[in-house]
């Protein structure tokens, strides 16, 4: 396994802003971290590069623990911080050269490739370049080396759509090619759209765990009778989630057809089914408070 944490914890004082986080997660993997401001991201992920050091617990990447032995662990990491700070006197390609020669990997086509699909002037010195700008220097200088974990904070902050689309391609690609992809949100479109599994922070826990094949083939089911229907489907993977009046929805993993089945014997008034996606779990942990 790449990256490892074994009851993973960090306190500040009494404050608890990482309790006891076990996950796993391997190569040829897009994970994201799911959660608001304060559910603990951004701790989880300077403990795993070995910026704080633990209270209690570990963690380990490519066998290399994240705190003890953590110059070794960053040797198979590129990272993208939530906040940026560039070298301002520098161009794009002088920053992007000069990182990766810190890497002992010289710079090779594929910054030109990559500078051309954002749509970037890797010449002009930073200062002149706007937060979008630079975020896609950062974000080049991380797609460049060959790494095999790739840590994102919030990776598609102040991208517009056509490059947040085009980001999330690039993981997709690095996945493909082997590499590990483990990335914070809060935006669920773009962790649907890219991730293999889906981690849930709450106040530091780490409360769900979610395969996005299994939720890709889950749906929400709303209908709405002319009476109250007499009883529901015995069906595998179908579940109530609500009943008023002559409206149920359902929760349904499962073929459609056995329910359509059963619902056009039933005095159906309207019917929408739609994938169910990741909103309503979060909701499950944070209410309201999803994008």
């Amino acid at each position: 396994m790449l990256l490892r944490t074994e009851h993973l914890t960090k306190d500040y004082g009494r404050f608890r802003a990482l309790d006891d986080v076990n996950l796993e997660i391997g190569p040829g993997e897009v994970f994201g971290l799911l959660g608001p401001n304060g559910s603990g991201k951004t701790t989880a992920l300077r403990l795993l590069l070995g910026f704080l050091r633990p209270t209690t617990g570990s963690a380990s990447i490519a066998g290399h623990d994240c705190w003890h032995d953590s110059v070794a662990a960053r040797r198979h990491v590129v990272y993208l911080p939530g906040e940026l700070r560039l070298y301002e006197n520098m161009t794009g390609r002088q920053l992007v050269t000069f990182l990766g020669r810190l890497r002992g990997q010289p710079v090779n086509a594929r910054l030109e490739q990559l500078a051309q699909r954002l749509d970037i002037d890797l010449d002009r010195p930073l200062s002149q370049l706007s937060s979008g700008m630079k975020r896609k220097v950062a974000l080049i200088q991380v797609l460049v080396p060959h790494a095999p974990l790739l840590i994102l904070d919030e990776p598609t902050n102040t991208l517009d759509p056509t490059m947040r689309d085009e980001l999330l391609s690039q993981l997709r690609r690095a996945r493909d090619e082997g590499q590990a992809v483990l990335f914070s949100s809060h935006v669920l479109s773009e962790v649907e759209q890219v991730c293999d599994r889906v981690g849930i922070l709450q106040h530091g826990r780490l409360v769900h765990l979610q395969e996005m094949a299994e939720l890709r083939d889950s749906r929400l089911i709303h209908a709405r009778f002319a009476q109250p229907p007499n009883g529901q489907p015995m069906l595998p993977g179908l579940q109530e989630r609500e009943q008023k009046g002559n409206e149920v929805t359902w929760e349904y993993t499962g073929p459609l057809p056995p329910v359509l089945d059963w619902l056009a014997r039933q005095p159906l008034e309207d019917l929408r089914v739609q994938p169910l996606g990741l909103a309503p779990i979060y909701h499950r942990y944070h209410g309201a408070q999803a994008s």
